[in-house]
């Protein structure tokens, strides 16, 4: 077959991938000049940054991508462990070293918080049951096909419905297993991985810390964007076709099937088509003829993030790749997120590559990529709104690290979420599509296909089965999967 992909995200390449890998001959239009979409880099005097994602999990499927396609790995794409997955302060002087190790990890919390180890094991030997047991049907196969639940692993994980804590909110299963209200925030922060609120998001999404404290933390060599280099360049090996700097302005739609695309320099005639822009724009700016499905794009949205890219003429030995500085207003920075507002003690995540890559920095600084959940663009004053937040992210790390921070910024950048919209066409800048605050939200996604227009699929993070790079890369192997059973005879 012919396919046309738009968008060239770290979804719209693996998919490239999958389908050349296949035989289909394949061809990506990206707006942008560069591929990746949000997981793409920049220099700015002499630092380098990852722009957008910056924790690495679940390697196995760009692994898999290689596999399939017949590449060695070796030599273009590398990878490690790292010992510690995240380093957590608080505002009281708390300091918690959370180590790769599971074990390490659950005596330090004991050591730190004095909560018992045992405890802390088996609530993770739980997130991994629970990812077992249902976590694969919800994130590998396409929750609106019915073979998807006819089969033996939901016939196995039927009787375990009650641990999956589906309507209970995922602070109340960390409260009710810990207690300790350091702990239960450690826990409740895996939330924000798709853009969620732990005081809402269903209990179900404790699966997520069995991907980081139970499968790993790693690094990609030379930093996140690394990624999007190795699986574009595969992609290329394989024969797709990119064209940058070509905005697709309208889905070709004939008879209700996916006919081919139109640029402003030619259209293109394709036998199946994959959008790997947000949902929302497909619909709106692509198909504004077509029917869309209003009550799934009218969905709450995700929260966004705002970034700090900041040269550091300084190096922090307390610090390491990922680390975390809470709010001691935790449910309100949460229940100010969705009033599209922030505030004035945020959580503060800080990513330093240059910890593993020391060429990311000049000698002796640091690359700090620092980063505070956001609420998506509805109007706010960001010009306003980003100085305000950069004087409270500055004074909080300033009382912490015992240091003046603002003379040790040397160079900066930032990025907001309507910056965000405009350079990745997410809807209203929301990260990750659509929040997962309810426990059918997982149903309630667009599926990875049009159930109205034949020839039509999609992919991405505002899509089944979500965002962020593992999601997305599985939200490939989803769509791959659906165009190869419906090109068969």
């Amino acid at each position: 077959m012919k396919i046309g992909i738009i968008g060239a995200g770290i979804a719209g390449l693996a998919t490239a991938v999958r389908l050349a890998a296949k035989g289909h001959q394949v061809e990506v239009f990206e707006a942008n000049s560069y591929p990746g979409g949000k997981l793409s880099a920049f220099e700015q005097k002499g630092y380098r940054f990852d722009a957008g994602p910056s924790v690495f999990t679940m390697p196995s499927y760009v692994e898999e991508l290689f596999s399939i396609a017949g590449v060695p790995m070796e030599g273009q794409f590398a990878y490690e462990r790292v010992p510690i997955t995240c380093k957590y302060f608080w505002n009281d002087g708390t300091r918690l070293t959370a180590w790769s190790n599971r074990e390490q990890f659950a005596k330090e919390v004991e050591h730190v918080l004095g909560v018992s180890a045992h405890r802390v094991s088996d609530y993770l030997a739980l997130s991994e049951k629970k990812y077992r047991l249902a976590g694969r049907i919800f994130l590998e196969k396409s929750l609106h096909r019915w073979n998807t639940w006819l089969n033996f692993d939901v016939l196995k994980a039927l009787p375990h419905l009650a641990t999956f804590d589906l309507t209970t909110s995922m602070h109340q299963v960390n409260v009710e297993w810990f207690e300790h209200p350091k702990l239960v925030q450690l826990f409740d922060r895996f939330a924000t991985y798709n853009g969620s609120n732990p005081y809402k998001a269903p209990g179900m999404l404790t699966i997520i810390p069995h991907f980081e404290h139970n499968l790993g933390v790693y690094y990609p060599r030379g930093g996140m964007h690394s990624i999007t280099q190795a699986i574009f360049t595969l992609a290329q090996q394989l024969g797709v076709r990119f064209h940058f700097g070509q905005r697709v302005e309208e889905i070709v739609v004939e008879n209700g099937c996916a006919s081919g695309l139109r640029t402003a320099r030619a259209t293109h005639p394709f036998d199946a088509t994959v959008s790997n822009m947000d949902v929302y724009y497909t619909y709106k700016r692509l198909m504004p003829r077509e029917k869309a499905p209003e009550r799934i794009l009218n969905q709450p949205k995700s929260t966004s993030a705002l970034i700090f890219y900041w040269g550091i003429r300084q190096r922090f030995p307390q610090l390491h790749l990922h680390n975390i500085f809470f709010s001691d207003r935790y449910q309100e920075e949460f229940e100010a997120l969705e009033r599209g507002e922030m505030i004035d003690d945020p959580t503060v995540y800080i990513n330093i590559t240059s910890k593993y890559t020391p060429t990311d920095a000049p000698d002796g600084c640091e690359n700090w990529f620092v980063m505070v959940n956001a609420p998506f663009h509805c109007g706010q004053d960001w010009h306003n709104l980003i100085a305000q937040v950069r004087r409270n992210i500055i004074a909080k790390l300033d009382g912490l690290l015992q240091v003046n921070l603002e003379t040790l910024i040397e160079t900066e950048a930032v990025l907001s979420p309507p910056e965000i919209e405009a350079k990745t066409s997410s809807h209203l800048g929301a990260l990750y599509g659509y929040s997962s605050n309810t426990p059918l939200a997982a149903f309630l996604r667009h599926p990875n296909f049009s159930p109205r227009i034949h020839k039509l699929y999609f992919c991405g993070g505002s899509v089944h089965p979500g965002g962020g790079i593992p999601l997305c890369l599985l939200s490939a192997k989803i769509t791959s999967e659906l165009i190869g059973k419906s090109s068969r005879p």
